[in-house]
C-alpha cells in the first residue's frame, strides 16, 4: 500500500506515551476530509451492513471517542476535539440534516451510545461545554431513548449503562433511569462464570458456549473495568468484585498473546485488530495508584503480574500492528480486514466504521505519565511465571506456547479448542469458533464458496464430503466440518504439563458420528500436537484433514502451489501418509501416526497441499493448507491418528533455521488408553 500522506501509526516505536499518542493522532487525523460539515457524519466507504447507512456513519463518528476520550482524560489535547463536540450537537438535533435518527429496538444507535457515554462520562467539559441548553437537551433526549427499547440478551446491555452512567451526570432529572441501570448491571452479572472462582463472563444468558474477545476487550471485561472506577462511589461492592475479577481474567488472558505481541485470532470481529489488547490498556484505568490506599489504588502485592509486565504486553502489541502497513487505505483510514484489506472474514455488522472500536486500545492513555503503567520498564512476556501448557476451563481451550529445543526457532503460541459455538447465524461460524485449533503466527481461514477444498479451506480442521465420485471433478464439492460440538470437555489424565486433553463428539450428518481427541505437545514432540479421531459412517466419505494455514508463496515468489496448472514451487512435500509446507513465514505439515506401537497408521491417506481460495486467510492474502486426503467405507469405524506440525518464522526475519529439520523427525506418540481403545 502506498499512502499518501506521513502516517504516525506505522513504524512507531511505541515506548512512551508520548509515542502512544501520535499513535492515536495518526489514526483520527485522516478522518477530517471525511466528516459531514456538521461533524456528525463520516463517510469512509460504501460496503454495506444489515443496518441503514446513517448508522455507519454515526459508527465511524463514534468509534474513534474511544481513543479520543482516553487521550483527554489523561491530560492530552487534541485540535480537532471540537469536531466531535459539533458533530453531538448535529448528530442529536431532529432538525438537523445530519440526524442520527431515534433509537428502535436492538438498533446499531444502541451499540454507539456506548462511545458517547464514555465521552460524556469521562471527558463531559470537552464535549457539552460548547453546546447550549437546547443542544444539551437534544443529547440527553437522544440518548435516553434506549431505556424503553427492546436489545439483545448479550454484551449490549453494557451499551445501555454507559448511556445511563452519561446521563447521571447531564440529565440526573428527566432521562437517567437508575431502575433500569440497576437491573441491566444484575442481568449483566449473571453472564459470570463459577463465581468468585473465575473472571470470565459468556457473551448471554446460561447455555451459551461462546466466550471470544467480547468477554474480555471488545465488550465485556472493558466495561467492568471502566464501570468499577466510574461508579465506584455510588456502587463499591460491584465495583470491587468487577476489578477482583479483572485480576483473575488477566491471568488467562495473557496467554493469547505470543512474545512478539501477536494475539491469537479467535471468534468474530477481528476487523476490530488491536481492540483486543484493551483488556490490559485499560487496567491502569481501573486501578489508578493515586496514593488513596484503597482497594482501586494499585494491583495487589501477591498478583504475579507487574505494572512492567502490563505495559510490554500492551506496547508490543501496538508495536507488531505498527508494522502492517496493509492495514490501511492510501488515504490513512483503516480498511476493514484484518492483516489486509478482507471481505471475507467480515460479519453482517462490519461497516466502514467499524475498525475503529480498536481505539479501545489506547485506554492506557486515560492515566497521567505518573503511572507505574508509564514509570514502569517494560517487561518481557512472563514465561518464568506461567506454565507453557495451560488448560483454561471456562473457554474449553488448552493454551500453548512450548518453545522448540533449538533457540533458532521461533516459540509457537496457539490453543487447541472444542466446545465453542456462536449461538446465532454468523458468517463462517464454524472457521471462528469451531476449528480444532488457533494460532498467532498463521491465523484462521474462512470459506470463500460452497465448492470444492479451496474454497472451504478448512485449516485446522476435518472436513468430510459426501458426493459420489462422479460430482465436484473427482475431488468432491459440498465439504461439512465441526461447527458444534456435543458434550466437549477438558480432560486431566494425570499431573504435570500437557497431562491434559479435549474430548469431544460432533455429527456432520446424523449418520456419521466423529469422536476427536486433541492432546497438546509434549517435551519429547514439542512442534507437533495430536488429534486423533473415531468416524462412525453408514455412508461413503472423502476426508481431507488440514494443518495450519500458512502464506503459499514459495521462493521464487510464485504460488507454491498452481491450482489451474498443477505446477509446485520449491518448498512442498506431499507423499503417503505426509504433507508439508515451507515458506517465508514458517513450515506447516501433518503426518499419519500408528495408533498403536506399530510401525504403521491404521489407515491410509495421502498428502496434498492445497491452493485455498486468495483472501480466505486473516494473516496471509495468499494460502496453501497442507492436508491428509483419504477415504472411509459405508458401515465403517475408522481411526486417524495425525501429528500436526507448526513452526512460524521468528518475527523480522523472513526465513526457518535449518534446525527445524531435526524437530520434523520427532512424532507424538498416542496415549495408551486410546491405543487400549482401538
Amino acid at each position: 500500500m502506498v499512502l499518501l500522506a506521513a502516517n504516525g501509526f506505522l513504524n512507531n516505536p511505541f515506548t512512551t506515551k508520548s509515542d502512544v499518542e501520535a499513535g492515536l493522532v495518526s489514526l483520527l487525523d485522516p478522518l477530517a476530509p471525511h466528516t459531514s460539515p456538521g461533524g456528525a457524519l463520516i463517510t469512509l466507504g460504501s460496503s454495506g451492513t444489515h443496518y441503514d447507512l446513517r448508522a455507519c456513519q454515526l459508527e465511524a463518528f463514534s468509534r474513534p471517542l474511544w481513543g479520543l476520550v482516553s487521550l483527554i482524560a489523561g491530560g492530552g489535547k487534541y485540535s480537532r476535539t471540537s469536531t466531535w463536540s459539533r458533530g453531538l450537537a448535529s448528530g442529536t438535533d431532529p432538525k438537523s440534516p445530519e440526524y442520527w435518527g431515534e433509537s428502535k429496538g436492538k438498533d446499531q444507535r444502541m451499540v454507539e451510545m456506548s462511545a458517547i457515554g464514555y465521552a460524556l462520562s469521562l471527558g463531559g467539559k470537552e464535549f457539552l461545554e460548547p453546546l447550549n441548553e437546547g443542544e444539551r437537551e437534544n443529547v440527553a433526549a437522544w440518548l435516553g431513548a434506549i431505556n424503553d427499547k427492546q436489545m439483545p440478551d448479550t454484551n449490549w446491555l453494557w451499551f445501555r449503562v454507559f448511556a445511563n452512567l452519561a446521563l447521571r451526570q447531564i440529565s440526573p432529572e428527566k432521562h437517567y433511569n437508575p431502575s433500569r441501570l440497576q437491573a441491566d448491571l444484575d442481568h449483566l452479572d449473571t453472564f459470570q462464570l463459577r463465581g468468585e472462582e473465575s473472571g470470565w463472563s459468556r457473551d448471554g444468558p446460561e447455555g451459551v458456549r461462546q466466550l471470544d474477545y467480547y468477554s474480555g476487550s471488545f465488550a465485556i471485561q472493558f466495561a467492568q473495568m471502566v464501570y468499577s472506577r466510574i461508579a465506584n462511589d455510588t456502587d463499591a461492592e460491584r465495583c470491587a468484585n468487577y476489578r477482583r475479577r479483572a485480576l483473575r481474567y488477566v491471568l488467562d488472558f495473557i496467554y493469547y498473546f505470543d512474545p512478539s505481541g501477536r494475539c491469537i485470532p479467535f471468534g468474530r470481529s477481528m476487523i476490530y485488530r488491536f481492540a483486543v489488547i484493551s483488556t490490559l490498556s485499560v487496567l491502569p484505568f481501573a486501578f489508578p495508584c493515586d496514593g488513596s490506599g484503597s482497594d482501586k489504588g494499585d494491583l495487589p502485592a501477591n498478583f504475579p503480574l507487574k505494572w512492567g509486565h502490563v505495559k510490554g504486553m500492551v506496547l508490543r502489541h501496538l508495536r507488531w500492528w505498527s508494522k502492517q502497513e496493509d492495514i490501511f487505505k492510501s488515504d490513512g483510514t483503516l480498511n476493514i480486514g484484518y492483516c489486509y484489506e478482507n471481505m471475507t472474514m467480515t460479519e453482517n455488522y462490519n461497516g466502514f466504521g467499524s475498525p475503529y472500536w480498536c481505539t479501545k486500545a489506547f485506554a492506557c492513555l486515560s492515566v497521567p505519565e505518573t503511572h507505574p503503567f508509564w514509570t514502569s520498564d517494560e517487561l518481557d512476556w512472563p514465561e518464568d511465571l506461567f506454565p507453557s501448557v495451560q488448560p483454561l476451563e471456562d473457554p474449553l481451550h488448552i493454551m500453548v506456547r512450548v518453545p522448540p529445543s533449538s533457540p533458532k526457532l521461533a516459540t509457537h503460541t496457539y490453543l487447541l479448542s472444542s466446545g465453542q459455538a456462536c449461538h446465532y447465524a454468523l458468517k463462517a461460524a464454524e472457521s471462528k469458533y469451531g476449528r480444532f485449533s488457533y494460532s498467532s503466527a498463521f491465523g484462521y481461514s474462512c470459506p470463500t464458496g460452497a465448492f470444492g477444498l479451496e474454497q472451504q479451506a478448512a485449516d485446522s480442521m476435518l472436513a468430510l464430503c459426501d458426493d459420489p465420485e462422479d460430482e465436484g471433478f473427482g475431488q468432491g464439492e459440498r465439504w461439512r466440518v465441526r461447527r458444534v460440538a456435543g458434550g466437549a470437555e477438558l480432560v486431566k489424565h494425570g499431573e504435570g504439563q500437557g497431562q491434559v486433553h479435549l474430548h469431544s463428539t460432533w455429527r456432520p450428518w446424523p449418520d456419521v458420528e466423529v469422536e476427536t481427541w486433541l492432546f497438546p505437545p509434549t517435551d519429547e514432540a514439542p512442534c507437533w500436537y495430536l488429534r486423533v479421531h473415531r468416524i462412525k459412517t453408514a455412508r461413503r466419505l472423502r476426508s481431507s484433514e488440514g494443518s495450519w494455514p500458512i502464506y503459499g508463496q514459495g521462493p521464487d515468489g510464485r504460488a507454491l502451489v498452481q491450482v489451474f496448472s498443477g505446477e509446485r514451487s520449491e518448498g512442498g512435500l506431499e507423499e503417503a501418509g505426509v504433507v508439508r509446507a515451507e515458506t517465508s513465514a514458517g513450515i506447516s505439515g501433518a503426518a499419519e501416526l500408528p495408533l498403536t506401537g506399530d510401525s504403521k497408521p491404521e489407515s491410509s491417506r495421502y498428502g496434498q497441499i492445497i491452493q485455498a481460495d486468495a483472501n480466505s486467510n486473516l494473516v496471509f492474502s495468499r494460502s496453501v493448507l497442507p492436508s491428509l486426503r483419504g477415504s472411509l467405507e459405508a458401515g465403517s469405524e475408522t481411526w486417524f491418528a495425525t501429528g500436526i506440525f507448526g513452526l512460524p518464522v521468528k518475527v523480522g526475519e523472513d526465513k526457518v533455521h535449518d534446525a527445524w529439520k531435526a524437530e520434523w523427525e520427532k512424532r507424538p506418540i498416542v496415549p495408551d488408553f486410546i491405543a487400549k481403545r482401538v
